[in-house]
């Protein structure tokens, strides 16, 4: 079984949705998206900066945008896989690849998800950090000390932590045993209790969006289970800005349910390295530019015909 996963935050670089626009309909089709995202996306995602688009407005529309146009490359093909799932903002694009949203629909829910985070973000000087090798256990002790959450339990021996900047900096200064801590280039600390403020705002804007039940297998990142329905989505989507990425439990199901290869929608990277650790020897294909399209089908094919 082939499963097919969409990145979060961070994975952006400048540029780097330049080549798609080479593809026939695809400067109209991110014009609409943008639109219905509130946000310039043929700009950011050709000739805005490394800062600019680091920021939570600009990043988290232009990643489900990324991967709704590697959907639609993929076209009727992308229907051969077994099962999809997001990590973080990349769990609305997972939604379109499930047929849960539509694509104009999944772009103004990314749209107020990012304005909501942004600015609960704003309130309180927070960052993130990832940790690397450390026991879990010894780990989250040190965390209740210092005062900070788990956001992301990535596997593979890497969970990312959050909150005050100068707590991260005590982590970094002492870290649990055999740890490593890195600290990461974001505007707040994502998927914590800081971004109680964005949950309300963000549950009005779901609450008026449209749904279908999902015609895929599509996991969710709170416990690495099957949603059941679109309305069930919506509530965890919500539930996700201010609760930890369990992608540990995702990675986990996946295993369960057999799979035989994973492709990353763009902008691609993050989720093959951490398949890599996770699920050692599944192979992986990742979409970055269309050249990478033929190998994801080649990929999606062979597990249709296993």
């Amino acid at each position: 079984m082939i499963v097919i996963v969409a990145p979060g935050q961070g994975s952006q670089k400048p540029g780097f949705l330049a080549p798609w626009l080479d593809l026939p309909g695809v400067p109209e089709r991110l014009g609409a998206l943008g639109e219905a995202a509130g946000i310039d996306l043929v700009e950011h995602g050709t000739v805005s900066d490394a800062d600019t688009i680091r920021d939570t407005l600009v990043a988290q529309p232009l990643i489900v945008a990324a991967g709704i146009l590697a959907l639609d490359a993929l076209g009727d093909r992308a229907r051969l896989a077994g099962g999809v799932a997001g990590h973080s903002v990349g769990e609305i694009t997972a939604a379109v690849a499930a047929g849960v949203l539509s694509a104009e629909d999944a772009m103004a829910l990314v749209g107020e998800r990012a304005r909501a985070m942004a600015d609960a973000a704003a309130t309180t000087p927070t960052g993130m950090a990832a940790v690397l090798g450390a026991d879990e256990g010894a780990l989250e002790g040190r965390l209740a000390e210092l005062g900070l959450e788990p956001a992301n339990y990535n596997g593979g021996g890497q969970i990312v932590v959050a909150g005050a900047v100068d707590a991260l900096a005590a982590l970094a200064e002492a870290p649990p045993e055999r740890a490593r801590v890195i600290p990461l280039q974001t505007a707040g600390a994502f998927h914590t209790g800081y971004m109680a403020p964005a949950v309300e705002r963000f549950r009005a804007a779901a609450a008026a969006t449209a749904t279908s039940d999902p015609t895929t297998t599509l996991w969710t990142n709170r416990d690495g289970s099957a949603v059941a329905s679109g309305a069930d989505f919506l509530e965890l989507i919500v539930g996700q800005v201010s609760s930890p990425v369990r992608w540990d439990r995702c990675m986990a199901a996946f295993q369960d349910a057999g799979v035989t290869g994973i492709i990353e929608l763009a902008p691609a990277g993050a989720l093959i390295g951490l398949a890599k650790r996770g699920l050692r020897g599944v192979p992986s294909v990742g979409i970055t530019t269309p050249d990478d399209l033929d190998a994801a089908v080649a990929l999606l094919e062979s597990g249709a015909a296993a």
